[in-house]
């Protein structure tokens, strides 16, 4: 592998870094390519979640089943109202409190989320992440990025640009490097979309923390059938090696 065919590695650490890494990485997103992005729980495949053709890439980069769907990150809860057609009082209660942070609400979809962010399921994880890059970037581009986590799947999952970069840099054009991940695991998802909220996968956020806003809010169950309503519901996940 040669160097050319290695993705462009963006360092943020000052503010004239930062801007002009928020100014490249939309120009890309907006013409459809997938890119990695720093987010506070682990580094991210980005592309426009608007944008079917755009997803699907981000599908083949990883070489992930499609019927696994990915979670939509926005910047703001207008935004996040926009990619959902119903917004329950759980998701406002639990927005409220944790976001911007580690946790994805599932809510049922609205017509602008493509069939391939949600596998062809009626509903949508969304986030709104703490990473000022991701912030950045997101009010730059005005459209919600879908991203899951930066590696191949299966594989664990990347704190680190280099990470990115030595995992699948001949695959992307770009990574930024918004220094390592400070939560280090993904999300926290919470299916809001009952009458009891639910937990889809864990993560930082714990289950009494959730009880401490919404009281009717239950653990983690199998999966059922019909679409995947969340990643991390496979078989097989990401595997850390730490407790």
């Amino acid at each position: 592998m040669n160097a050319e065919s290695q993705a462009k590695v963006l360092a943020t650490h000052t503010p004239a870094l930062f801007e002009s890494a928020v100014r490249e990485a939309a120009g890309l997103l907006r013409s459809g390519q997938v890119i990695g992005v720093p987010t506070e729980t682990v580094y991210g495949l980005a592309a426009n979640a608007l944008d079917s053709d755009a997803v699907r890439s981000i599908f083949k980069v990883k070489g992930r089943p499609e019927h696994n769907p990915v979670i939509v990150h926005v910047a703001g809860l207008a935004m996040a109202r926009e990619c959902a057609s119903e917004w329950p009082e759980h998701a406002e209660r639990l927005a409220s409190a944790f976001w911007p942070g580690p946790l994805t609400l599932v809510v049922p979809r609205a017509e602008i989320i493509p069939d391939t962010v949600t596998a062809g399921g009626l509903t949508v994880g969304i986030r709104w992440p703490g990473h000022p890059f991701m912030q950045a970037l997101i009010r730059e581009c005005g459209f919600p990025l879908a991203a899951p986590s930066a590696n191949p799947s299966n594989e664990v999952s990347p704190t680190r640009a280099d990470h990115v970069r030595s995992r699948l840099g001949d695959r992307i054009p770009l990574i930024v490097d918004g220094g390592a991940s400070q939560v280090g695991i993904e999300s926290t998802v919470v299916d809001v979309t009952g009458a009891v909220a639910r937990v889809l996968r864990p993560g930082m956020i714990h289950l009494e923390a959730l009880r401490s806003v919404v009281e009717a809010v239950a653990g983690e169950e199998g999966q059922g059938r019909g679409p995947l309503r969340s990643p991390g519901r496979l078989a097989r996940h990401y595997s850390p090696r730490a407790r």
